[in-house]
């Protein structure tokens, strides 16, 4: 018999310790001190903090990378390619730490992104640069998605908010650090390469510190069988859909034959990743977690999160330097309110959620303050104040930071802990795929309102190629062609920031249909 929705949230609230065929959970015997908890969390946030660096500190330095290997109708892909592999690949991450072990597959990751880092710095090209970053999103695919699953390894959900508000901060303070690191170092002699060699000392810290400090139990002696199948049509979806959005409108027209074709690659991949995940034994996404109310909400309203994340993280240092005429240190300390927001939020739910159980409220009030961050910086033009920026990149912090980690927590109080790193890589997989998306659906919509603004301008062919996105060849165009670059970037800034509002309203009105489970006190 089919189970209604919902019937999964209030079997795993109400059954820790336990799996489905009633055998206790020998890993949810393991009992850890705080001293212990204390040491496996500072290698996951050490993790964690290089990985988020990678996807904060290009932001900041891409107008300058663009002004030197040229190819602004490509920005969007500096960020988008990291963000697409990290996406596709979180699934598999968690899958395989389930045959193989957490903390192997944690090194792994390392490994694959200290290699793609020193890559990406020594780029000669845009091309180079974006398969570089393909690679370092795969590493940073298994740094993203593990800590979470780590973390839900050791501690029971109700103590689990106060740690998940430390991983939120770390990734507050990587947003900080990235912008201001990347600002400093494109200002500085070293150049914006050392944007990608800055992270390869600290990925390989981590490896050591982790290699010392994290110690989990043996995995029982278990045949697994991957899903590759599977893998590769979530895989094959996820990238038809960003080459949509990525390249529709540039390389090609909306309404043409490669639109058409890519809608129609991504529907059947979509169909057939469902068909195989039906069948698979183990599959990435089981299907069965779809039946699961919170699971289901809490992907949804991660991709919507995602989206506003990663949009206003990559393209906000575009409007401060070449609107306002920051530097890129400048533009990076622009995000301070936006980090303090989210430090503030993150750790002061993740206490009052440990304290109280009750979690619902904090994603509601999160998206309702994305939405008027993004109205706040609607109001932005060529002679907005900066404090009007501060205030909107702030409240977007405050809601961030009251969204991502509860989302993940919520998630994993209504599951089994069979399904534990499933369905934790599984909403990282769809936060991530918002984000990609975002990142992807704002460049092109930016990119073709640039077009539209500067096609009716006298000589706009000398304006609409890669200098457009480089500051310095900005300030080096005559007064007039300046200006109308200025407007043109102003103007599309400005429907960027509209796009952000209707997607923090669908995320508010996700989270409104949460049903308010109370957090277990077991790890079960």
């Amino acid at each position: 018999m089919e189970r209604r929705l919902g019937t999964a949230d209030e079997e795993a609230a109400t059954l820790p310790g336990e799996h489905a065929d009633g055998g206790a959970d020998e890993e949810a015997q393991v009992n850890y001190s705080p001293r212990q908890v204390v040491e496996i969390l500072v290698g996951l946030m050490l993790a964690m903090l290089t990985s988020m660096l990678t996807t904060s500190i290009v932001g900041t330095a891409l107008p300058t990378i663009v002004g030197e290997l040229g190819g602004q109708d490509r920005l969007s892909w500096v960020a988008s390619a990291t963000l697409l592999t990290m996406t596709a690949s979180t699934p598999v991450w968690g899958k395989l730490s389930d045959v193989w072990g957490r903390k192997l597959l944690f090194q792994t990751a390392l490994v694959i992104f200290i290699c793609s880092s020193v890559a990406a710095g020594f780029a000669t090209d845009m091309t180079w640069l974006i398969i570089a970053r393909l690679f370092q999103g795969i590493g940073t695919g298994g740094l993203a998605a593990l800590p979470q699953i780590i973390l839900g390894d050791v501690v029971a959900p109700r103590e689990r908010g106060r740690y998940s508000g430390f991983l939120g901060s770390v990734f507050g303070a990587a947003t900080v650090a990235g912008p201001l690191l990347g600002g400093f170092l494109v200002d500085s002699p070293l150049g914006w390469r050392w944007c990608f060699f800055i992270t390869v000392p600290l990925a390989a810290v981590a490896f050591v510190v982790i290699q010392r400090l994290l110690k989990l139990p043996a995995r029982p002696d278990v045949q697994h069988r991957i899903d590759w199948r599977g893998a590769t049509c979530v895989v094959g979806a996820a990238s038809a859909v960003m080459l949509l959005l990525s390249l529709g409108g540039q390389e090609f027209a909306w309404a043409s034959a490669p639109s058409f074709a890519l809608i129609a690659a991504a529907l059947a991949l979509t169909v057939a990743a469902v068909l195989v995940e039906r069948r698979a034994h183990e599959p990435i996404l089981p299907p069965h977690l779809f039946r699961n109310r919170t699971f289901v909400l809490g992907s949804l309203a991660s991709a919507a999160v995602g989206m506003s994340m990663f949009g206003v993280m990559i393209y906000l240092p575009q409007y401060l330097q070449i609107v306002q005429g920051l530097s890129p240190t400048a533009s990076g300390l622009m995000t301070l309110p936006m980090v303090l927001g989210l430090l503030t939020a993150s750790i002061s739910s993740g206490f009052l959620v440990s304290r109280t159980g009750r979690w619902k409220v904090f994603p509601v009030s999160g998206t309702l303050l994305v939405a008027s961050g993004f109205t706040t910086l609607t109001f932005l033009d060529t002679e907005s104040s900066l404090v009007l920026v501060g205030s909107g990149v702030c409240l977007i912090g405050l809601g961030l930071g009251m969204c991502m980690q509860i989302l993940i927590l919520a998630t994993q109080n209504a599951v089994k802990r069979t399904d534990l790193a499933s369905a934790t890589s599984a909403v990282s997989f769809f936060r991530n795929l918002g984000g990609a998306l975002g990142v992807a659906m704002f460049g092109s919509v930016m990119t073709n309102r640039l077009h539209d603004e500067l096609s009716g301008f006298a000589g706009s062919g000398d304006l609409s190629g890669s200098a457009t996105g480089s500051p310095d060849a900005i300030r080096a165009l005559p007064p007039v062609a300046q200006d109308a670059v200025i407007t043109a970037f102003s103007d599309a800034m400005h429907t960027v920031f509209t796009l952000g509002i209707p997607i923090a309203v669908v995320a508010f009105v996700i989270v409104l249909l949460f049903k308010p489970v109370p957090l277990r006190s077991g790890r079960g």
